[in-house]
Parts: structure tokens; sequence; C-alpha cells
């Protein structure tokens, strides 16, 4: 291929290659229900059943660093960040399978200890652990988890089915993981140069413990069934709350205003953001990893939720050529920006 014809992946970035992906190769099959775009693979397993599939790819050096990572919580996030996938479709996990990628680097220890954490999260979750894959790596740690979920016709949701004047919910708070990780690399550059001093981690237990150890909140999606909410639209915050709500804009076709003091931000992000010389509400806007359920509901909901105390409005969805906008503390309207995590 001539360099004139070659498109570098980091000119089209993750999101613009997954489209060239998924028009080479749309779905025939009548089961097909939703194939790539959404949080999982939707397929019809019977009249009253849809199956969900989801599968995710954590690389050492990319996804996660060893030296402050320990295996055992390494194991617990890679089932959580599958498990978070089924529930972003208001879906029950099922079954998961688990794929390694092995240097000689690591003993049978080290994968039992990897295996604990997988199995803790699948008790957890409620989910069985039915096979996978082992290959030898060449360098660093493959985990590769697949996850198999159900739900039902009238209870699936997709990124796609938000309304205007609808309410853009989040739970829990926003940020931590992405401070976590700020304090975790910063002992790992102390430590490299001065390898007699212990990591001071004690005051950070909570943001450390998002970055490590997310859950997925699966707590939220049996809570709304309970009070009989079904979302319009949902997504897991993965990538960033602004990367995550653009993608709930462009698959919905709609706008957004997000309030700067809706964002929920625990004490400890806000003390070590600004410890960190770090403005907090960058880190809830762009962090990334919290794993937390943004989901919109239509007006007539908001009376089932507007108690709860991890559930968090935070704006609105409005037409299109409204913009997608942050509304700051003093009322001036910015355009909300995504900077989140770019995998390319």
């Amino acid at each position: 291929m001539s360099k004139e014809n070659r498109t570098e992946i980091g000119d089209l970035g993750e999101f613009g290659l997954i489209e060239k992906i998924a028009a080479l190769v749309v779905p025939t099959q009548a089961s097909t229900i939703k194939g790539i775009g959404d949080d999982a693979a939707v397929f019809r397993a019977t009249d009253e059943k849809y199956t969900l599939l989801s599968t995710d790819m954590l690389l050492e050096g990319i996804h996660f660093d060893l030296s402050y990572m320990p295996l055992q919580h390494l194991g617990y996030k890679a089932v959580a960040v599958n498990v978070s996938d089924i529930a972003a479709m208001n879906g029950i996990p099922r079954q998961l399978t688990v794929n390694l990628g092995l240097s000689n680097r690591f003993s049978v220890e080290a994968v039992e200890a990897l295996y604990k954490g997988i199995a803790a999260a699948a008790d957890a979750f409620d989910v069985d652990v039915v096979g996978g894959d082992t290959t030898a790596s060449p360098s660093g740690l493959v985990i590769s988890v697949t996850v198999f979920g159900e739900t039902t016709p009238d209870q699936v949701v997709y990124r796609s089915g938000a309304n205007e004047n609808d309410i853009v919910c989040v739970t829990g708070d926003l940020g931590a993981a992405y401070m976590g990780l700020q304090v975790l690399e910063r002992e790992k550059q102390v430590y490299m140069t001065q390898p007699d001093m212990q990591p001071d981690l004690e005051k950070y237990n909570y943001i450390v413990g998002r970055q490590l150890r997310p859950n997925a909140r699966m707590d939220i999606v049996h809570e709304l069934a309970e009070k009989g909410l079904r979302p319009t639209s949902m997504i897991d915050v993965s990538d960033g709350l602004a990367s995550d709500l653009f993608h709930l804009c462009k698959a919905s076709g709609l706008g957004v205003s997000v309030y700067e003091d809706k964002l929920p931000i625990d004490a400890q992000t806000y003390e070590t953001a600004a410890e960190f010389g770090i403005d907090p509400n960058t880190c809830a806007i762009n962090g990334g990893e919290d794993y937390e359920l943004l989901f919109t509901i239509s007006q007539d909901d908001f009376e089932k939720i507007k108690n709860h105390a991890d559930i968090h409005t935070i704006g609105y969805m409005h037409a299109p050529e409204k913009g997608r906008v942050l509304v700051t503390r003093n009322q001036a309207v910015v355009e909300l920006k995504a900077q989140g995590w770019k995998h390319f």
C-alpha cells in the first residue's frame, strides 16, 4: 500500500475506526437485533428473551500497570468492566469466558491470584465463568473477557432512545478513578527514584480503590426495575462523562445541556484534584473509568428517582441545533468538550 493511500488509525480515532468496521460487516441474520454501536450486541433468543454479548480486552502497559495493580484486583476489574456493559443495556449478566495471553514472567501462582479476583467478581455479580482460552504472549499480560447476559424486548435499553426534554442522570460520583490513577502514577515515580520510600496511599483509599477495583452498577439496574422505571437511553461511563454523553447524543440525534453545579464529585476526589492543581470538574467531565451508569429518563419518571441518594440529575436532552453545552456555576453557556481516554 502506498503512503498516499494510507490512513493512520490515530487520525481516525477509535470511534471512526469502529464506524469503518461496522460498514464492512453489516448483520444479515434475522436473530441479530443490534450489532456494532452499543454497549453490547443483542440477539433474539426467543420471542420473550434477548441475549446480550459484550467483550473487552485489557493489555499490560496500555490499560494497566502491574507495578501498582495487584493481580487479584486486575481479575476483578476485568470482569466488572464487562458486566458494566451488560448493565448499560438494562440487562442481567449470566456467563462469561476469559482469554489470557501469558508471557514466561507469569507463574502458576500469579494466574491463580488473577483468577481469585475473577472468581470474586463472578460471585459478586452472580455470573458463571464457563470457559476461555490461554496462550503464550511475547510480552506482557493480555486479558480478554466476553460476557453473556439477558434481557427482554420491552426492557432492553439502547443509546439511541433519548427524547427531547429527557432528564440526564448519572449514578455515584465522577472523576474518582482518574484521580486515583494520578495518585498511583505519582507514587510509582517516587518509588522509581527512591525505592526505600513506602507509598502513602492511606488518605487516598477511596479514589485508589475506584481505579483498581471498580464496581459495575448492577444494583441500580435492579432498583430501577423495582421502581418500574426503564431508562430511555443508557451507557456506562468508561471514556469520560463528556465522551459518553456524546455517544448518547449522536445515537439519539439530540443535543444536551449539563449543569456544572450538578456534577457529583466525592470530597476525596475534590481535595486530591486541588492538591494536584487539577480542576475537579475537568476530572468529572473527562476522567473516565468510573463505570457509573449514565442514562436518560422521561420527565414523567422523575418522581421515581428524585429522592434516590445515588442517582443524580445533571442536565437534559434538547434539540440538536442547541448543541452540547455545559452551563457553568455563573450561568455561562460553553461548549462541552470531550477530552477523555483516546485508544489510538
